[in-house]
């Protein structure tokens, strides 16, 4: 079945560069002895994979600096042709230090700040690939000068040109867009948690969250729980299920979660039945643990 474009909008990309070290000695110096350099953050990692698995990725990306054109050239390795919006300030770059140990620490610089005329070029290209898409996809943080409204006011432009949106972000943005009822979205066990302002550490207690949430989005609700079994419900449709992913250890947890959503969002697109998005995505989310960051 050919499946159309997917409408992916990655608000505050990086680049990633990882750099491996024997261990992190605090107060002293840390000799980097290797360092790699990929196109990142959560939507551009979505539409890798999404392009990996045979989908048809489209991103909308504002980018800046040199960071900025060392990404494009990175996707254009990739054949990922983004739709670039220009910025003034300079795309980030995320580090992630890598011990022997297989341990990872994060450092994510904010990002560049959005103008208001930068964003209104956002929100109009976003609306001119709308018409050819028919899944919108947004994952992310996002960054300084953008209102946590962005995500809800995209949301409610795909409703209005007939696109399911699947959802994957954390915080007061994410509060904002559930209002705006997309069609799935994908938090993990922490981000549950904290829309729901309560612990989580329960099956029961996260199928209590995860269905109030359903009845808000009147939609799909995805919890992604590391290597544990992970819950697919829909109080409209009176559907959940819970599928235990493949048994592995992790090498890397970076992107895991977005090669699930990736893996999800060709499921619907290819029509498949709901337990099917569940299933693959978890194979395909644990797949992504047992390859270097960055990796596919």
């Amino acid at each position: 079945m050919a499946v159309k474009p997917a409408l992916i909008v990655a608000l505050n990309p990086s680049i990633d560069a990882e750099w491996r070290v024997d261990d992190v000695l605090w107060e002293e110096k840390n000799n980097v002895r290797s360092e790699r350099r990929w196109a990142g953050g959560k939507g551009i990692n979505v539409a890798r994979w999404l392009k990996h698995l045979g989908g048809k990725p489209q991103l909308v990306l504002p980018l800046g600096g040199q960071a900025g054109d060392e990404l494009a050239g990175h996707l254009r390795t990739e054949k990922i042709l983004p739709h670039v919006v220009p910025l003034r300030e300079p795309t980030r770059v995320n580090v992630i230090i890598t011990t022997d140990a297989g341990r990872q620490m994060r450092l994510n610089p904010l990002g560049p700040k959005l103008s208001s005329p930068e964003l209104n070029t956002i929100r109009s290209e976003v609306l001119r690939q709308l018409r050819r898409s028919d899944l919108l996809i947004l994952s992310g943080s996002l960054p300084r000068g953008v209102p946590v409204t962005i995500y809800a006011q995209l949301i409610r432009l795909a409703h209005h040109a007939g696109v399911r949106t699947l959802l994957d972000c954390d915080g007061p943005a994410f509060a904002a867009a559930i209002k705006a009822r997309p069609f799935l979205v994908k938090p993990n066990e922490h981000e549950l948690a904290q829309w729901w302002g309560k612990p989580v550490g329960t099956q029961k207690e996260i199928l209590q969250a995860a269905r109030a949430l359903s009845a808000q989005t009147r939609g799909w609700v995805l919890v992604s729980r590391g290597g544990k079994r992970g819950l697919l419900t829909n109080v409209a449709e009176g559907f959940q299920t819970f599928v235990k992913p493949p048994c592995v250890k992790p090498r890397n947890t970076v992107g895991a979660g977005d090669a699930l959503l990736a893996a999800v969002a060709l499921e619907i697109q290819l029509g498949q039945p709901p337990a099917q998005w569940l299933k693959v995505g978890l194979k395909t989310g644990s797949a992504a643990t047992q390859r270097p960051a960055g990796q596919l």
